[in-house]
């Protein structure tokens, strides 16, 4: 699933983020490790070496989803992880859609086209690039205001879908690329270069499991992101602001998506401008970075 992991998005001081803050080799050597033990997560899931499903883990997360709250938790610590030169966000939410099947929430969330519908006001504009049965390239355009600034990215990203059995699926989203939008919507409107500008966001990486039973799916998203680092002396200030809002967006986002898929059924699911792909059991394969 492609949920829009951006939901995570650093809020940073308006007299802090006026400094650039370009993306070190070490950062991203430091995210890539990081991946690659989400990913470790992800197979021994896969595998059945316990749980599929996060919430299958607490009898009270699976009571409280299953009476339709959105349940969010951060994955480490608070939430983040500090990295060199940079910070490590990851977040865990889920919610059940009564009624769904994994074909109609397919359809919803490969319908890349409309997801500037689907998110808003968040997604300013999305279109599919290309798609086979193995994976999917969409290009989006997302926007916020951090306190007195506004943010806009332009990303690109490659996704794919697992299906496990007719039941229980995953997908895995990631950046291919990822530029800021200077001055966006003002005069000198510009795309500034890969991995520069203000470290509003760098990577982003989105692992969704999926499992139909009880009369409708369970959808569970891990949102991780890789933003600019706090100082030291502003991390009193900053952290519980990005903390709050990565809550609220994150269960933003799944409700969205919650309301996108209700509102679709009855539409035939061979309308996705991307095919569900064949149940088989298959190692990983991460998106480009």
């Amino acid at each position: 699933m492609k949920y829009v992991t951006f939901a995570i998005l650093l809020a940073l001081p308006a007299a802090y983020t006026v400094r650039a803050a370009e993306l070190q080799p070490g950062t991203l050597a430091a995210w890539k490790q990081y991946l690659n033990r989400a990913d470790l997560r992800m197979q021994d899931r896969a595998a059945n070496r316990g749980p599929f499903l996060w919430i299958d883990e607490s009898p009270e997360r699976l009571a409280r989803v299953r009476r339709g709250e959105v349940v969010v938790a951060p994955v480490v610590g608070r939430g983040t992880e500090s990295v060199p030169h940079g910070l490590v966000h990851d977040w865990i939410g889920a919610i059940f859609v009564p009624g769904a099947t994994i074909e109609g929430l397919q359809a919803v969330v490969h319908d890349y086209d409309h997801y500037q519908k689907m998110y808003q006001p968040v997604v300013a504009s999305s279109k599919t690039l290309s798609c086979s049965d193995e994976s999917q390239r969409f290009e989006m355009v997302w926007q916020r205001k951090v306190l007195f600034v506004m943010a806009a990215i332009q990303g690109r990203y490659q996704a794919h879908d697992v299906m496990l059995d007719a039941h229980r699926g995953y997908s895995i989203a990631s950046t291919v690329e990822m530029r800021e939008i200077a001055s966006y919507r003002h005069p000198g409107e510009r795309l500034l270069e890969p991995d520069t500008g203000n470290g509003f966001m760098w990577r982003i990486r989105s692992m969704a499991r999926y499992e139909e039973r009880d009369g409708g799916v369970y959808l569970e998203l891990e949102a991780l992101a890789l933003t600019r680092d706090i100082p030291a002396s502003l991390a009193w200030m900053v952290n519980p602001v990005v903390n709050h809002l990565s809550v609220n967006s994150l269960t933003t986002t799944l409700r969205q998506t919650r309301d996108a898929v209700v509102a679709s059924r009855g539409v035939s699911a061979t309308s996705a401008s991307c095919p569900r792909p064949p149940t088989s059991q298959v190692a990983i394969k991460a998106g480009a970075e």
